[in-house]
Formats: structure tokens, sequence, C-alpha cells
């Protein structure tokens, strides 16, 4: 069975948001094992420097690094990625032997550093979106490629 890992900084405060993304985790369960990992967001508090965010943001890559499971393609979520239709991540999952793993940064976004180690950097869109709203989408779209691949008919 397929592995799926979303490493996320910061975890919901919003119960919509928890439940949207259980109804979706709920679902995949028939076409992977998917778990997520919250990383505690690093403090900013202050003036947000850009020395003070660097510093968070290294950080944060030291404990995502941490989760990231073994041999796993390492997928960045940042805007300035790649964007796919439904369809074209489906093939990425298709194509994919390794457990995949992506991650998503705080709202000051993932380090640099961290994102040059990632096979892939993954964009939802042009758009600006809340993270937690992101996670949501992620799940709603990894389980659109299940089903895209296991030929179900959720996908239109």
């Amino acid at each position: 069975m397929n592995s799926v890992t979303i490493i996320h900084v910061g975890d919901f405060k919003e119960k919509y948001f928890k439940d949207a993304e259980a109804e979706y985790i709920k679902r995949l369960k028939a076409f992977c094992d998917y778990k997520t990992v919250c990383i505690k967001e690093e403090s900013c508090f202050g003036e947000e420097s850009e020395k003070l965010i660097a510093r968070a943001l290294e950080k944060e890559a030291a404990a995502i690094r941490q989760a990231i499971p073994k041999n796993a393609l390492k997928i960045a979520m940042c805007i300035e990625g790649k964007q796919l239709s439904s369809t074209e991540l489906a093939s990425v999952f298709a194509n994919e032997s390794r457990p995949i793993c992506f991650i998503i940064g705080s709202s000051f976004g993932l380090d640099e550093a961290l994102k040059r180690e990632c096979d892939m950097r993954l964009s939802m869109s042009k758009m600006t979106f809340p993270h937690m709203l992101a996670r949501v989408m992620l799940a709603e779209q990894v389980y659109r490629a299940f089903a895209i691949n296991g030929g179900k008919k959720y996908h239109k």
C-alpha cells in the first residue's frame, strides 16, 4: 500500500478545518497509509526581522528533516513551485514507488536549504491561502489523485 505523509508546521485552530481534513483522511484509508505530522511553529515574537525569521525557519527545517520518511519523494509546498493539474498529480503518484512526503511550512514559508533538498516544489495556485486551508485542499487533491488512478467517478 502507498504511503503519504503530510508534514506541516503549526496545527489547526478551527474545528471546521480539522473536520474537513478528517473526512478526506477517512476516504484515503482505502488507497494509502496517510498520516500527518505536526511540527511546532517557532516563535517570531517581537520584531519580525529577516534574521529572526531565517533562524526560525532553520529550526523548523531541522525538525521537518527528522520527520521525513526514509527514501521518500519529498515535495515542498511553496508559492514558487510548479502548478500541476489533478491528473498530472495522479501521474506523479502512479509513477512513484517510494513513500510520498508533502511539506507545508509556516506562514513564513520553508527554509530555502530544505526546499533545495526536496525532489519537487509544488504550488496549489498563484493565489495565497491560509496554511490550514492548504492542508485541507492538499488532502482533497491526494484523495482525487488516488481516485483518478483507481478509476473512481469522483474526478470529473
